[in-house]
């Protein structure tokens, strides 16, 4: 476990998530550890039965995957040193199941994972995948608050 050889840090390219992302480079220099960069496609609600309806789902899906890899890739660039090491990876799904299910299959030593600090009826309206993230991770989890606004 430590030293931690394999870091995952989940991003949704928000602030909070980049000072996790931070944070998570620090260690990572500290340790000489491997970054995995994970962005998660949330599930896209399903459509209404309607055949008027057009929208491609798996048009959108594609667009919705390549402009994740792109912003990795804007995130790699702008805070990861050259010296890290970084995977960048993209899945789909339910975001804490793919999170959990990337540092399951990378055998993570560390999670680092920031929190947007939501209370009361945000909380309960939007719940919180760092919550889940450390309730069920097999591996140690960092959380980092992100500024507050």
């Amino acid at each position: 476990m430590i030293p931690f050889k394999k870091i995952v840090c989940p991003t949704d390219f928000s602030e909070p998530s980049y000072e996790g992302l931070k944070r998570a480079v620090e260690v990572a220099v500290h340790f000489g550890a491997q970054l995995c960069l994970v962005h998660v496609v949330p599930v896209m609600p399903p459509l209404p039965p309607d055949p008027n309806f057009a929208f491609e789902v798996p048009e959108y899906e594609r667009a919705l995957h390549a402009d994740a890899e792109r912003k990795l890739n804007e995130a790699k660039a702008k805070y990861i040193p050259p010296e890290v090491t970084v995977q960048t990876i993209v899945r789909h799904g339910d975001v804490a199941g793919e999170i959990l299910r990337v540092a399951q299959e990378e055998q993570a030593d560390l999670i680092v994972i920031a929190t947007h600090g939501l209370t009361g009826w945000r909380h309960l309206v939007f719940g919180s995948v760092a919550e889940r993230v450390v309730r069920l991770a097999s591996c140690p989890v960092l959380t980092i608050h992100g500024p507050r606004s």
